[in-house]
C-alpha cells in the first residue's frame, strides 16, 4: 500500500504567499473602482486619475528585473514582508493624502510591491514540478478572495462615508499580511541571468502573455463598461464594483478547478482549448450577445489564469524559472497597460464585431503558437 501523501512545504509556502498578496491587494483594486469616479476627492483630474492607475504597471515593466534579483538574493520572507509593509503605506496614503505627485509616488511604490508579491506567489507555486498547476490554481483562488470582498465593501462605504475612509481598513489588512509573511522561508535563490538573456526576443509564451493582457484585461473590461453602460441600471459605483467583483469571484470558484484539470490533461492542451473557446465568446461579445458572452469570458479567464506559471516552469527549469516568470509578467503588464488605451481609441470609431473579432484571432493565434514553438 502506498503511503498517504502529506501536504508539502511547497503547498504551505505557496498558500502563505497567496494570503499575503490577497491581504495586500484590496487597496489597489478598490482604488481602480473609486479614483475615476471620485477624482476630485483625491485632488486630481480625470486624466490624472488614468495616469495614476497606469503608473503601477509602467514601473513594473521597468522594475521587474531588479525585483527578481532582490527576491533571489533575500528570499521570500524579507521580500514579502517589505512588499506588504509598502502596501500598508500606500493604503494609508490613499486615505490621507491628495494631489497628483503624492499619489504618483504611492502608485510607483505599489507597483514594485505588487511585482515582488506576484513573483513570489508564482515562484512558490512552481517550486516543485509535481502539483505545480494545482498550487497555481489554489494560489489564484486565495489571492482573489481579498479583492472580491473589498470591492462591494468599498462601493458601499464610498456612498456612506466618502471614497477615502475605507483605505484605513485596507492598511490594517496589509499589516496582517506582514504577519503572514513572517512564516515564509528565508533561503535565497540563484540569481536570474541578466544582460542579453533578459533582453532576448519575445517567444511564444511572451506573445501569449501580452495578447492575454491586451484582450482580457484591456479590451474586454473597457468594452464591457462602454457597451453595457446603458444596459445595467443603478449607481455607477455599484455597477462597476459588481463587474469587478464577478471577475474575482470566478477566480475563487474556478482557478483551483483549472489547476486540477491542468494536472490531469497538461497545461499546454488546456491553454489552447480555453483560449479558442474564449475567442469564440469574444466574437459573440462583439456581435452584441453582451452578458451571456461576458459571463463565458469571465469563466474561461479564471480557468486560464493558473495555466501559464506551470507551463513556464516546465519549459524553463532551474534558476531560469524566476527570470521566465518575471518576463511573462512584464509582457502581460505591457498588454494590460495598452489595452485600455486601444479600447478608448477604437470603440468610439470602429464596429465592435471588427474589434473583438480581431482580438479573438490574436488570442487564438498566439495560443496555437505556444504549441508549435517549444524552443522558448
Amino acid at each position: 500500500m502506498p503511503a498517504p501523501t502529506l501536504p508539502s512545504s511547497s503547498d504551505r509556502d505557496s498558500r502563505h504567499a497567496a494570503w499575503v498578496l490577497g491581504l495586500s491587494l484590496p487597496g489597489d483594486t478598490v482604488l481602480y473602482l473609486l479614483l475615476p469616479m471620485f477624482a476630485p476627492a483625491f485632488g486630481v483630474s480625470l486624466p490624472e486619475a488614468g495616469m495614476l492607475l497606469a503608473a503601477n504597471r509602467l514601473v513594473r515593466i521597468a522594475g521587474y528585473g531588479a525585483v527578481a534579483r532582490f527576491y533571489a538574493r533575500h528570499g521570500e520572507r524579507r521580500t514579502c514582508t517589505l512588499a506588504a509593509l509598502a502596501a500598508a503605506v500606500c493604503a494609508l496614503g490613499y486615505a490621507t493624502v491628495t494631489g497628483f505627485v503624492a499619489l504618483l509616488c504611492l502608485r510607483l511604490l505599489w507597483g514594485l510591491a505588487f511585482a515582488a508579491l506576484n513573483l513570489t506567489t508564482q515562484a512558490l507555486a512552481t517550486a516543485e514540478p509535481a502539483g505545480a498547476a494545482r498550487r497555481a490554481g489554489r494560489s489564484r483562488a486565495v489571492t482573489a478572495l481579498g479583492p472580491m470582498l473589498a470591492l462591494p465593501l468599498g462601493g458601499v462605504c464610498a456612498l456612506w462615508l466618502g471614497p477615502k475612509a475605507i483605505f484605513f481598513l485596507f492598511a490594517i489588512a496589509a499589516l496582517a499580511g506582514v504577519r503572514v509573511a513572517r512564516q515564509l522561508p528565508t533561503v535565497p535563490h540563484a540569481e536570474p541571468p541578466s544582460g542579453k538573456k533578459w533582453a532576448r526576443r519575445p517567444g511564444s509564451l511572451d506573445s501569449f502573455s501580452f495578447v492575454e493582457g491586451l484582450v482580457l484585461d484591456g479590451l474586454f473590461i473597457i468594452g464591457l463598461s462602454y457597451l453595457g453602460r446603458d444596459l445595467l441600471p443603478g449607481h455607477p459605483v455599484v455597477v462597476a464594483g459588481l463587474l469587478l467583483s464577478v471577475r474575482y469571484l470566478a477566480e475563487i470558484v474556478l482557478s483551483s478547478a483549472g489547476g486540477h484539470m491542468a494536472e490531469r490533461h497538461g497545461p499546454e492542451v488546456l491553454l489552447v482549448v480555453f483560449s479558442v473557446l474564449t475567442s469564440v465568446a469574444l466574437v459573440g461579445f462583439g456581435f452584441g450577445w453582451l452578458w451571456t458572452c461576458a459571463l463565458a469570458i469571465v469563466i474561461l479567464r479564471a480557468l486560464l489564469l493558473p495555466l501559464l506559471p506551470p507551463l513556464v516552469a516546465l519549459r524553463t527549469p532551474g534558476p531560469g524559472r524566476i527570470q521566465a516568470l518575471a518576463t511573462r509578467s512584464v509582457w502581460r503588464d505591457m498588454g494590460a497597460g495598452g489595452g485600455p488605451v486601444l479600447a478608448g481609441l477604437l470603440l468610439p470609431i470602429a464596429p465592435a464585431p471588427w474589434i473583438y473579432g480581431g482580438a479573438a484571432l490574436l488570442l487564438a493565434g498566439t495560443a496555437l503558437a505556444c504549441v508549435k514553438r517549444r524552443s522558448d
